[in-house]
């Protein structure tokens, strides 16, 4: 289990407290240089890996922390979870039994499966933001995901191994070119049904950032459409 923070500390220990520990073996929390006390409440928890950036380096930037520290933990399935209690740790179980039973290599907890983004206060605007970037992306690369916005994530140390995650951006763009080099390798992916929150304390983006992101995920699902089709070859395809 891998928690990417950013001034965390009001949501961690209720994020903490619903992790499943019969499935869960090693937590990994990697704090993006918060101006709060998540390390503090990290290390009060008891969490026994702890990466602090000294320097912001972004949302990327921070999982390329969480996950070479897990695979350098050796372990067999990663779960990436926000730990700002967006999303419920309850699906742990189900998302990693499925990558275990070789169902499948990665599992997505989608908001948009069964309304639960809307139910759970996804402003509107966001929603139709993210329902006409899934239909782009879809038809760029050639798939059929209802949402490829998501912060929960499970993934199988192969697949994380067999990608090149460490060359993508260290924005926010960073999981939407996760998906395509996922993707562009091979491997399929499930989705499950994720309720999520929002409340003051969950973390967003504004209308601005936004905007700069989707553009961002845009070209990422124009390159790989490029790359596909042997038009133009991109490295973060090239392990």
């Amino acid at each position: 289990m891998v928690l990417p923070a950013y001034n965390a500390a009001a949501t961690l220990e209720r994020t903490y407290r619903e992790i499943d520990f019969n499935i869960v073996d090693e937590v990994v929390l990697v704090d993006d240089a918060s101006k709060d006390d998540t390390v503090e409440q990290g290390r009060k928890l008891g969490i026994r890996h702890i990466i602090v950036h000294q320097k912001n380096k972004g949302y990327g930037g921070n999982q390329k922390s969480c996950y070479n520290k897990a695979l350098e933990l050796q372990a067999d399935i990663v779960i990436m979870l926000h730990p700002d209690y967006q999303y419920t740790p309850l699906l742990i179980p189900a998302m990693a039994s499925i990558i275990a039973n070789d169902l499948y290599p990665v599992v997505l907890g989608s908001r948009i499966l069964g309304k639960g983004a809307l139910k759970g206060g996804m402003p509107m605007y966001k929603y139709i933001f993210n329902r006409m970037l899934t239909l782009s992306q879809n038809i760029l690369i050639n798939q059929k995901l209802s949402e490829y916005h998501t912060g929960y994530r499970a993934f199988s140390s192969t697949v994380l191994r067999g990608i090149a995650f460490n060359k993508n951006s260290d924005d926010f763009v960073f999981d939407n070119e996760m998906i395509s080099q996922i993707f562009m390798a091979g491997f399929d992916i499930a989705e499950v049904t994720c309720p999520t929150k929002y409340f003051e304390e969950a973390s967003s983006i504004n209308f601005r950032r936004s905007m700069t992101y989707g553009l961002g995920v845009l070209g990422v699902s124009l390159r790989h459409f490029l790359h596909r089709k042997g038009i133009i070859k991109h490295p973060i395809y090239i392990k």
